[in-house]
């Protein structure tokens, strides 16, 4: 059950809808006024989704310190989400997840390498060993959540089909199937939707291919059943529901920035000192507290992560 609170702010994010927000996964209330309520799709014919099952970590976590960043609750993080592909407002994903089947399910990982596989997603969870990583997740709609994450650092799949030297970015697409994703119906994004890193973004031990959180399986909401987490970056960098890998010579196209390239930036670090066109970035509403908070550069990793930029403009590379 959604919590009062949680509730309450949705139901004044939409009444304040003036401020048109567009982000990875949610364009928001201004859309949803134009396409009218016929395009929200009708929760009474949307399948039960499957209930989580235990997923067990078998090494140490990475871990946040508790007294500065407490874990969101499952309930928030489970009902509080960004997924067009299941509907355009907040609480759309959860109602509707259950129209993605999430077995069968592969996972392609091709292009420039030398040992192109396609996984099975069970395979995927048998052969990576998993470890709970806790991090912050700083949404470009300047809302914000701690996430306790089940996963596997990326670069141990990249490695698994050993990169070629041309190789310079991954692109990741999701799943394209409007009976299961319902959201792909509508023209809202230029479907599937894809994302991309640097192949130094994706090799760094930061960036997460989840599988779960809390503990558990991940939920259709939340991308199910695979999806990227790269917590130095805005939140549509984390692509849902990943059915193919891509290793590239050339920077790959994704969604946003080509649905918004004056909004949406390929880099997508979050950044305090770049404001979005319509918003200030410096501080965020973390789920589930009342104060705003200030935004850290990097969301926090800077002493992790701000080597791999060094020398680039980060206003003219956003």
């Amino acid at each position: 059950m959604t919590s009062e609170a949680l509730y309450v702010r949705r139901r004044e994010w939409l009444k304040n809808a003036a401020l048109t927000v567009a982000t990875a996964g949610g364009v928001g209330g201004g859309l949803l006024a134009l396409l009218g309520e016929s395009a929200r799709p009708r929760v009474d014919e949307a399948p039960e989704a499957p209930a989580p099952s235990a997923l067990v970590p078998s090494r140490r976590s990475v871990m946040l310190d508790p007294k500065v960043d407490p874990n969101t609750s499952f309930d928030a993080i489970t009902t509080y989400n960004n997924f067009y592909e299941l509907g355009l407002d907040k609480a759309d994903p959860s109602e509707n997840a259950g129209s993605l089947r999430l077995r069968p399910w592969t996972l392609t990982v091709d292009g420039l390498c030398h040992k192109p596989t396609t996984f099975d997603i069970d395979q995927v969870v048998k052969s990576f060993p998993l470890e709970e990583r806790v991090y912050r997740m700083r949404c470009v709609e300047a809302w914000s959540m701690v996430i306790p994450w089940l996963g596997f650092p990326l670069a141990e799949l990249l490695q698994r089909v050993a990169p070629t030297s041309q190789a310079k970015y991954v692109a990741f697409t999701t799943l394209l199937d409007p009976a299961q994703l319902p959201g792909q119906k509508r023209s809202v994004l230029d479907w599937p939707y894809v994302e991309g890193l640097r192949i130094d973004e994706a090799m760094h031990p930061l960036t997460l291919l989840a599988l779960g959180l809390y503990g558990k399986t991940l939920l259709g909401q939340n991308g199910a059943p695979i999806r990227l987490v790269v917590p130095w970056k805005y939140g549509f960098k984390g692509i849902k529901s990943i059915v193919r890998i891509e290793l590239v010579e050339r920077m790959p196209k994704t969604t946003w920035n080509d649905a918004a390239p004056d909004e949406y930036g390929f880099y997508a670090n979050v950044n305090p000192e770049v404001d979005h066109p319509r918003w200030s970035q410096r501080t965020e509403r973390r789920i589930g507290e009342l104060e705003r908070r200030i935004t850290l550069p990097y969301n926090g990793y800077g002493e992790e992560v701000a080597s791999l930029y060094r020398g680039l403009d980060l206003r003219r590379n956003f």
